[in-house]
């Protein structure tokens, strides 16, 4: 038997695998403990997503509520189904700058030291297995701010000849720059899945990605933003932009498009690989953009307000240059644009915030 180990199963891009993972006939084991609602409140919790997931893949998906943080309890899942485990996609994290902030030892244990327990049991366990680890381009720290950015109507825009243009590739530096707690807790973690492909040849990816988002994601105002941006549109709820005249660019990758991606590495994996992974020039939109969008969709105006001062950490603009990785696997492409996400996120949600 061929097993799909998924952290953060009932979160966004976890749930993604287990679907798309499942449809193809695959066992998929997941592990989340919905530390989510913990971090977050009740709004945030995945046990809906969970369910869902247990209610329509009852043959094929099995779920344990274990916190990765949990030596005893994931050796012990990882001694059980041995080297029948074929990948590993770990996308459980604390995700907020904020929230790390406040608690910065839960935001690093969970980020850090629970990525290490995962791979010293692949590698003592299944060290054949392919490590596939959620990144972020939060590891660049502040760094991309320094680029030399023009401001338009709706959104900063970098210079036209920049060699960065078609977006920040991976030699961008990750050191010496403000990256916030978050920030340096998932850098940790990435430069170990780096370190066990490397020191002791496993096959492991950090992706890097920057907004992920998808009609599965439990959005809050600390983190999810598209997701969130739709439910305060639909809803009523006054939402808050901070700083950068509301024109600060994000690119958004939809959570099929992502997993695809993990897909054609696991087919054709490789060592100790580095990519960005977003939107690219192909999905993106500034935050002005965004709600203009959700605003159309929703036939609603949002009920919104501006605040100066941006958040630590936080990027001006970012696009991620995704060339390498479709070198690497010439067959996988975007398939959603900002018009489509956004339009599903409302489809798909509208009877269960209404």
């Amino acid at each position: 038997m061929t097993i799909i180990l998924v952290t953060g199963s009932a979160g966004l891009i976890g749930s993604e695998s287990v679907r798309f993972f499942c449809d193809r006939g695959y066992t998929v084991v997941g592990i989340d403990n919905n530390m989510r609602q913990a971090f977050f409140g009740e709004n945030a919790s995945t046990k809906w997503n969970r369910d869902l997931l247990l209610e329509k893949y009852a043959e094929r998906y099995i779920h344990h509520n274990i916190d990765i943080r949990d030596r005893e309890a994931v050796t012990q899942l990882f001694q059980h189904y041995g080297t029948d485990i074929s990948l590993i996609i770990h996308t459980a994290a604390q995700p907020s700058h904020d929230w790390a902030a406040r608690d910065p030892y839960t935001d690093f244990t969970v980020n850090a030291n629970g990525t290490l327990v995962l791979l010293e049991n692949t590698r003592q366990i299944c060290p054949n297995a392919v490590f596939i680890f959620c990144s972020t381009n939060k590891v660049y720290g502040d760094t991309p701010n320094l680029l030399p950015l023009v401001e338009q109507e709706w959104r900063w825009e970098i210079e036209a000849a920049h060699p960065y243009n078609v977006g920040i590739d991976e030699t961008m530096s990750i050191d010496q720059c403000k990256h916030s707690l978050f920030g340096a807790s998932k850098v940790a973690a990435d430069v170990l899945v780096q370190e066990y492909g490397r020191y002791f040849g496993m096959k492991t990816a950090s992706f890097r990605g920057g907004c992920l988002t998808g009609p599965s994601h439990s959005g809050t105002e600390l983190h999810g933003f598209l997701s969130y941006l739709m439910k305060c549109t639909m809803l009523g709820k006054p939402y808050r932009v901070y700083g950068y005249k509301g024109k600060q660019v994000r690119d958004n990758i939809h959570s099929y498009d992502l997993v695809n991606a993990f897909y054609h590495f696991y087919q054709a994996p490789r060592v100790a690989e580095v990519y960005n992974i977003g939107g690219s020039r192909f999905s993106n939109c500034s935050i002005l953009e965004a709600i203009q969008e959700c605003e159309a969709i929703a036939e609603k105006k949002l009920n919104w307000t501006y605040e100066e001062i941006n958040r630590i950490g936080d990027h001006v603009w970012w696009i991620s240059d995704v060339q390498k990785f479709q070198q690497h696997y010439p067959d996988w492409n975007l398939t959603y644009g900002i018009k489509n996400i956004v339009k599903e996120i409302y489809i798909q949600n509208t009877s269960r915030w209404n």
